[in-house]
């Protein structure tokens, strides 16, 4: 059984990391495709009326960091609850990752005492998989009797990190949170891990309920972070660490794919213009006569 997690644990990180160097195509909204509704609801961010919303006219308007055909990245847009710029291509490879992240985390489990997850070892060694399986999904859920860090320590925070899995990936609060329910519930709850329990109760609710609330939380903060060009407290290790706690699967696949939100104050910064114009002109001296004066103008 354990060889089994681990060779799909194995080979679906293989996939995850393939896909995740693979050149990029887009399947997702470009800055130019941006619905009018969530045009008009990001409108109330004034800085960004003109440099990432406005559209094509005025060329003028658009900032150096805004290519209308490229995927909009999440951080470079205001903080919306709705708004959505996916990329599928990026969540793919995230998915993939995840579950095998998920396989090979049974696996450890699998290798704890029996009184640290509660799993029946006699049962698992003697009863075939796909019969406990089905006997669990059948007696599921109930309430179980794991240790509170399981419950309601790492299971949030597996949520959260599923939520972040798609929000960095622009999809917003609401597919993210769907995203999450979906990772936590159906690959997890009642996937691999109905082959070890029954599916419990409090893991239904808490990890994609709490981990999603959590998840906004760890995604404000890794906005924060990425505005401060990954500084926190004036050191950029400390960021590093912090934005990986945040976010672990996008910080981890950016290493081999590029990160999206590095950069984020060379994007937007605002570049300054000067404008010098000089001319003559005839001005009326005390005198009256008009004398030739040079004149010089500096707009800024």
């Amino acid at each position: 059984m354990k060889r089994i997690f681990i060779t799909l644990a194995l080979a679906l990180s293989w996939v995850g990391l393939k896909a995740a160097v693979e050149p990029e195509e887009f399947y997702g909204i470009g800055y130019d495709d941006i619905d009018d509704d969530i045009r008009d609801e990001l409108s109330d961010e004034q800085d960004y009326e003109t440099d990432t919303i406005a559209g094509p006219e005025p060329q003028a308007a658009v900032s150096p960091a805004v290519k209308p055909s490229k995927q909009p990245c999440i951080y470079d847009m205001p903080y919306s609850l709705t708004a959505n710029y996916p990329n599928y291509h990026r969540l793919a490879a995230n998915t993939a990752v995840l579950f095998g992240a998920g396989f090979a985390t049974l696996a450890v489990l699998d290798l704890l005492p029996e009184n640290a997850t509660s799993w029946n070892k006699k049962e698992e060694t003697e009863v075939p998989m796909t019969e406990r399986y089905l006997k669990n999904v059948m007696k599921g859920p109930h309430w179980d009797g794991d240790k509170i860090i399981f419950n309601y320590v790492l299971h949030p925070y597996a949520g959260a990190a599923y939520f972040m899995s798609a929000r960095s990936q622009g999809f917003n609060f609401w597919y993210s949170a769907l995203y999450s329910f979906g990772v936590s519930t159906i690959f997890w709850e009642y996937g691999i891990e109905a082959f070890m329990e029954i599916p419990s109760i409090q893991d239904l609710i808490i990890t994609p309920v709490v981990g999603s609330l959590l998840g906004e939380c760890l995604y404000r903060g890794k906005r924060y972070i990425v505005e401060h060009d990954y500084e926190l407290l004036g050191w950029k290790p400390l960021g590093y660490v912090a934005a990986f706690f945040c976010d672990p699967v996008n910080e981890f696949l950016g290493y081999f794919r590029g990160n999206d939100a590095h950069g984020w104050s060379s994007r937007h910064q605002q570049q300054s213009k000067v404008d010098i114009s000089s001319g003559f002109a005839l001005v009326p001296d005390a005198t009256g006569h008009a004398a030739p004066t040079l004149s010089v103008s500096l707009t800024f």
